[in-house]
């Protein structure tokens, strides 16, 4: 008895075919807003490209995040979907050289970073042998 599959197919069949995607997201689908830089008679408006994961995602097709997410689950996607992440984390970073830094700083601590240091100050006590009070 043959089952029949249940659901939506595969946005991407093969990890080639997402990488082609993604590659055309970077390169012509990443939006772009004009910002001004620098101040009194110094000022330039520049063009500045923003990738984010999101932006991404609805490139790709994804009705959500996680869906993207749930591919790389997928272990002929798993790197693929890394890379890309890798890459919009890249262009978070570099944002704080540029003094860009609140929302980066944002969009870093969603990729796991973290601004603070934590120390783990517990005390390990040895086994003692059980004393027995008479």
């Amino acid at each position: 008895m043959v089952k029949n599959k249940v659901g939506r197919p595969p946005l991407y069949d093969s990890p080639e075919k997402l990488q082609e995607e993604i590659s055309k997201y970077f390169k012509e689908g990443v939006k772009k807003r004009t910002i001004i830089v620098g101040k009194g008679q110094n000022k330039q408006s520049v063009i500045m490209e923003y990738p984010t994961i999101t932006g991404l995602c609805y490139y790709l097709g994804f009705e959500s995040r996680q869906a993207f997410y749930d591919y790389e689950k997928k272990p002929e996607f798993t790197y693929t979907i890394k890379r890309a992440r890798l890459f919009i984390e890249q262009e978070y970073e570099e944002q704080l050289q540029e003094g860009n830094t609140i929302g980066a700083i944002f969009a870093l601590k969603n990729f796991g970073w973290v601004d603070k240091t934590e120390v783990d100050q517990t005390i390990r006590i040895p086994n003692l042998p059980d004393i027995i009070i008479k």
